[in-house]
């Protein structure tokens, strides 16, 4: 993915977030829409973002640091993730993580040569990549107005969320917190394992908010398995920069 000077889209042809549309969501996330901002904002058609962080690929493996870029668009649905990984402090890693048109695929390459891992195009990878998209919504959450989302109220803390695209359905619980703020996404997602897949609980608990573009956005935070044997996280990040409504 290049990482290029962009120009700004036509923001006036988006449509304008307002009190009115959250009337019908479940109370928890009428507050955390309020919390974040995005009423009177226009909606967000594109994104752009940078973070950092470290990553493991087990639990008896290093940590290995990271930098990453990602860009998305809301309207088709997709994600292009472009990661980097420092091994014994040298940045050998290189792995891109992609979902459109309804389709996810893995590539990773070894010194910018050699080809580790080359996944494409399977049920269960299309199903962990939209339940990843889903998940980073909460990174520019006007799209939790889309007409493939749907919601269902559990109780004061939490709602559930569905998202449906090119015939997948993926769903979350979010975990609200009495000032409106998301603490925690957790959803069935289907985790790689060995030569095949496994489906799992998988999370993100938030530590962190940040003010970025005029929204409070969760600015730190982790990814975990929540598996039988026991928690086992395996990502932690911290959100540097994040832009809105540019094309390349």
């Amino acid at each position: 993915m290049a990482h290029n000077p962009t120009i700004p889209i036509e923001v006036d042809k988006l449509k304008r977030i307002t009190q009115e549309m959250l009337q019908d969501l479940p109370a928890p996330i009428q507050r955390y829409m309020e919390y974040t901002g995005v009423i009177g904002m226009k909606e967000i058609s594109t994104v752009k973002l940078k973070y950092t962080g470290e990553f493991r690929t087990g639990a008896d493996k290093p940590w290995m640091p990271m930098t990453a870029f990602e860009s998305y668009t809301t309207n088709p649905a997709s994600f292009l993730w472009d990661a980097k990984f420092k091994i014994a402090g040298i940045p050998l890693l290189r792995v891109t993580d992609k979902y459109e048109n309804g389709k996810g695929s893995m590539l990773g390459k070894l010194a910018g040569i050699k080809t580790i891992f080359d996944i494409k195009d399977s049920e269960e990878l299309n199903q962990g990549a939209l339940v990843r998209y889903l998940n980073e919504i909460m990174w520019f959450p006007t799209a939790f107005f889309s007409e493939k989302i749907s919601w269902q109220a559990i109780d004061g803390q939490s709602a559930r969320v569905t998202y449906t695209d090119y015939g997948t359905s993926v769903s979350a619980r979010l975990i609200i917190d009495e000032e409106g703020k998301l603490k925690n996404f957790i959803a069935q997602r289907y985790r790689g394992l060995d030569d095949d897949f496994s489906l799992d609980t998988w999370s993100t608990p938030i530590s962190a908010y940040k003010e970025f573009s005029g929204l409070k956005l969760p600015s730190a935070g982790s990814g975990v398995w929540n598996l039988s044997s026991g928690d086992f996280t395996y990502i932690k990040l911290s959100l540097k920069e994040i832009k809105y409504n540019f094309a390349s």
